[in-house]
């Protein structure tokens, strides 16, 4: 096997990978991309590399792994090929003559913190908001729904697209739509900010420009995510944050 790896301190993997026999490459020449960090990782692996399948792997120095998901066992388990491959559906967002793919969501926001965003949204060219007011408007993926769109609507789902509105001043009720609903966004006062996973460039939206977001025929090819999502490590990860705090007065 050919692999490529990416994150800030994948050393320690790339110890254990070269010990079994896995060569390392440039990414161009690799079989599995191995993001070594966190979500962070897997969704920067996937803006500079689309296209090329992906092994998210959490650094154990910063978030440890269950008696079950040790990095020797997760990398035994990729090359007996018992890992599971998964097809992530990734959202297409169009505006200002761009067009880009988010992996896990894609958020309009007001530019100024101070001024709320006033906008329109339509879904399948049916009127759902004529003026919605406040902070921003975002779509998310089946795996984007546990991010940010679980902290704005406290709940996920497993099929279709999900419709989230962050801090609205009327009641607007957060949707699940199809996945192949269309949403357009139009806004009426901004100027607005449209960004999408973590990538640090966004598209600056004025007052009277449209936003158009579906999902995309385009998918992200991903193994080892159950291990990668194990609520165990999970746990554990969150109990390490805060060690060293207990006792310290707040």
């Amino acid at each position: 096997m050919k692999a490529a790896l990416y994150g800030k301190n994948y050393e320690k993997i790339e110890k254990l990978l070269r010990s079994k026999g896995v060569e390392i490459v440039e990414a161009a020449r690799c079989d599995l991309l191995i993001c070594y960090g966190g979500d962070g990782a897997l969704l920067s692996a996937e803006l500079l590399y689309p296209g090329i399948p992906k092994m998210p792997v959490r650094d154990v120095e910063t978030a440890p792994h269950c008696a079950r998901h040790s990095l020797e066992r997760q990398i035994d388990l990729l090359l007996s090929g018992s890992l599971e491959t998964t097809l992530l559906p990734k959202l297409s967002g169009k505006a200002a003559g761009k067009e880009f793919f988010a992996l896990n969501d894609i958020f309009i926001h007001n530019k100024n913190s101070f001024s709320a965003l006033r906008y329109q949204i339509k879904i399948d060219d049916e009127l759902y908001g004529n003026e919605i007011v406040g902070d921003g408007v975002g779509v998310a993926t089946v795996h984007g729904s546990t991010g940010y769109y679980k902290s704005i609507t406290h709940g996920s789902f497993r099929t279709g697209i999900g419709l989230a509105f962050s801090n609205s001043t009327d009641m607007t009720n957060h949707l699940v739509l199809n996945e192949k609903s269309v949403i357009k966004v139009r806004i009426l006062r901004g100027p607005a900010e449209m960004a999408f996973d973590n990538c640090a460039e966004t598209i600056l939206l004025e007052e009277g420009e449209t936003a158009v977001i579906r999902q995309s025929d385009k998918v992200s090819v991903v193994r080892n995510l159950a291990l990668f999502m194990c609520p165990e490590c999970r746990r554990i990860r969150r109990e390490q944050r805060k060690n060293g705090f207990e006792n310290i007065p707040f």
